[in-house]
């Protein structure tokens, strides 16, 4: 499942970047961009296509909202009718509650590098694979096997996963906008002008917060969707990825701020079973 990077510095000019402000003309000098009279000029990377796409950015917007409300009012209504359906339901609307909180702390506090792209729906193959294993398992034991899903999921381990849920949301949302420009949903190979060490808020007491949130959060969703495959498969893949994603950041971060990481490593904890 691919994932995000919670305090890996990030580069204050990215190619990215500078494609979204146009590319220069061969003629004038002046960026490449479309006139709109009386308004100015607007950069290509804001139309459609484009990895600022305004019209994009408004689409999957509109679409992330129809699904929390069509997921968690399905969740109301099934659960209110005693229809173990809610489950899958709210698996629908609780994915796109992140999606979009992942663009929306991206654009409110990283406005740099707030892309199309920064919604992660284009998150690489393993992880809609495994979102959509989790979401046919929590289908079909909760049209054929309600009574089964009862046994191993009593109310007492829903109540457990949507705490998970709730503080793992939290807990990555607010380490994004704690760690500001310093975000970045990649690992950063480069040391820029402008990068700093977070050492505060959150980062007070985890290493990681992003991923510490993600995957308390994604462990959480399938405990409250009473999958027990797709539990275990989440919880290996999860810690997989973390462990070798980790160590390949620290490895950065070590060569950008040499003995100042090295002490913040030794004083706090990543709160990963296994992973120090």
């Amino acid at each position: 499942m691919a994932h995000t990077d919670s305090s890996s510095p990030s580069p204050s000019t990215s190619p990215a970047e500078e494609a979204a402000h146009g590319t220069p003309s061969t003629s004038n000098g002046s960026f490449n961009v479309l006139p709109k009279e009386g308004r100015g000029a607007v950069p290509r990377a804001f139309f459609p296509g484009g990895d600022r796409s305004l019209s994009g950015i408004a689409v999957r917007a509109f679409f992330l909202g129809g699904g929390v409300v069509l997921g968690f009012g399905l969740t109301f209504l099934f659960a209110l009718n005693h229809n173990h359906l809610w489950r899958p339901a709210f698996f629908v609307g609780t994915l796109c509650v992140f999606h979009f909180l992942e663009f929306w702390t991206t654009a409110t506090y990283n406005t740099p590098i707030a892309y199309v792209s920064s919604y992660l729906l284009t998150n690489g193959n393993l992880y809609h694979q495994a979102n959509g294993l989790a979401f046919f398992e929590a289908l079909v034991t909760s049209y054929f096997f309600p009574d089964w899903q009862d046994k191993v999921n009593p109310p007492w381990a829903i109540a457990l996963g949507l705490g998970m849920i709730l503080v793992g949301q939290f807990v990555r949302s607010l380490a994004m906008c704690q760690a500001g420009t310093n975000f970045n949903h990649t690992v950063q190979q480069e040391k820029n002008e402008g990068h700093e060490l977070v050492t505060s808020g959150l980062y007070t007491y985890f290493r990681h917060p992003s991923y510490f949130g993600f995957f308390w959060w994604g462990l959480g969703t399938q405990i409250v969707l009473g999958n027990s495959l797709s539990l275990a498969l989440f919880a290996l893949i999860l810690w997989y990825f973390f462990k070798t994603r980790i160590a390949r950041e620290e490895k950065h971060l070590v060569q950008f701020f040499g003995k100042d990481y090295e002490q913040y490593r030794a004083r706090t904890r990543v709160w990963i079973p296994f992973i120090f």
